[in-house]
């Protein structure tokens, strides 16, 4: 018996099973061109109406209209470019659950500014 068939052999009672860069996905996601440029064109809107509302003076709320533009962006981002509509279930959760953390760290450093006080 040859090293390779004996290497087969082993794998086959151990139930490891070959798996090529085909069997990576087991549905497919055919999004066609039409789709990237729509998301496209709305990153692109997003982002000119974030430089427009930059230019206009609306005090404190400036910076929430910003942010909710940015999280637009992110999560179109994210499902299309970086296929995340398309991964599973499991894998989106960990996701949520990383930016659910990375917003926890963000707000309880900002927590820091509502303690601090004030040079005299």
């Amino acid at each position: 018996m040859d090293e390779k068939t004996f290497e087969r052999d082993v794998q086959h009672n151990l139930g490891v099973q070959e798996q090529g860069p085909e069997d990576a996905h087991e549905e497919g996601h055919d999004v066609g061109y039409g789709t990237f440029v729509l998301i496209w064109l709305a990153l692109i809107g997003l982002t000119a109406i974030t430089v427009t509302i930059a230019g206009i003076n609306l005090g404190s709320l400036a910076l929430v209209v910003a942010i909710i533009i940015a999280m637009t962006k992110t999560s179109l981002v994210m499902n299309y470019f970086m296929h995340v509509k398309f991964d599973s279930t499991i894998f989106r959760i960990f996701i949520l659950v990383c930016i659910i953390i990375f917003l926890t760290m963000i707000l309880l450093t900002f927590t820091d500014l509502i303690y601090r006080n004030p040079l005299l």
